[in-house]
């Protein structure tokens, strides 16, 4: 499986929900993202059978180590662009909104330029 941004999200969305609390199942996810019972239990399988999460008798959801690589990756994009995006002025929920559109996009080398120059700055 071709991982796309939408299964990113799902994956980003699963790492975030299992901070909060330690069982995450299909329901939560659906509260979380807003989406159908049936359009996240798809996309739940599909990433099941790529390798990125798995799925104990009982329902609850947890990532591979792959699946909580890619996670925490595109975690990470969206903690460090959207406070890239509010030192420049940018207000906390636009900036959230446009760290996630870019976080799927950038390049690893353009966001370690940006993570290097945050570090130089104390941004």
């Amino acid at each position: 499986m071709n991982l796309q941004e939408s299964g990113e999200m799902y994956l980003e969305t699963i790492l975030i929900l299992s901070e909060k609390k330690n069982d995450v199942r299909s329901i939560d996810i659906c509260e979380e993202m807003g989406f159908s019972k049936p359009s996240i239990s798809r996309a739940i399988h599909l990433l099941e059978d790529g390798g990125y999460l798995d799925i104990d008798n009982s329902g609850y959801i947890t990532l591979t180590d792959l699946g909580r690589e890619i996670a925490e990756k595109i975690y990470e994009r969206h903690k460090v662009l959207t406070a890239l995006f509010t030192a420049i002025g940018v207000d906390e929920d636009t900036a959230s909104e446009d760290a996630c559109r870019i976080e799927h996009v950038i390049s690893d080398k353009t966001f370690q330029a940006i993570k290097t120059h945050m570090k130089e700055h104390n941004m």
